[in-house]
């Protein structure tokens, strides 16, 4: 079992930066596959990134590269996800989820919502 908590959400001018973060406790966190989606009214929940278990490797949805940077740290059980640059789009409730595999999470958070307006 892992419980999941995400923190840092907020409202934002188009352009400014966010740092969402994550808290995992429970069994195995840093055996665990961990990963950022998120979801707007209406739409199906999108993949934002993903990190290893080591944190060697990384991944991100193609319209999110470069501005969007994931990282963990195992001794804290903590997952972050920095956002720059952010634009009125990136307006959505954010998820943490930890997987057993890249494509298969089966833990989930509460959510955080973003909101980028002016």
């Amino acid at each position: 079992q892992v419980q999941l908590v995400e923190s840092g959400g907020g409202l934002v001018q188009p352009g400014d930066s966010l740092r969402l973060s994550c808290a995992a406790s429970g069994r195995a966190f840093s055996r665990r596959v961990m990963g950022w989606f998120r979801q707007t009214p209406g739409k199906e929940r999108e993949f934002v990134s993903r990190i290893s278990w080591s944190g060697s490797t990384t991944y991100y949805a193609d319209s999110l590269k470069g501005r969007f940077t994931i990282s963990r740290d195992n001794a804290k059980n903590m997952v972050y996800l920095q956002m720059n640059s952010l634009k009125r789009e990136d307006t959505a409730v954010y998820y943490c989820a930890a997987g057993s595999t890249a494509t298969d999470y089966d833990y989930w958070g509460q959510g955080t919502q973003v909101t980028v307006s002016s």
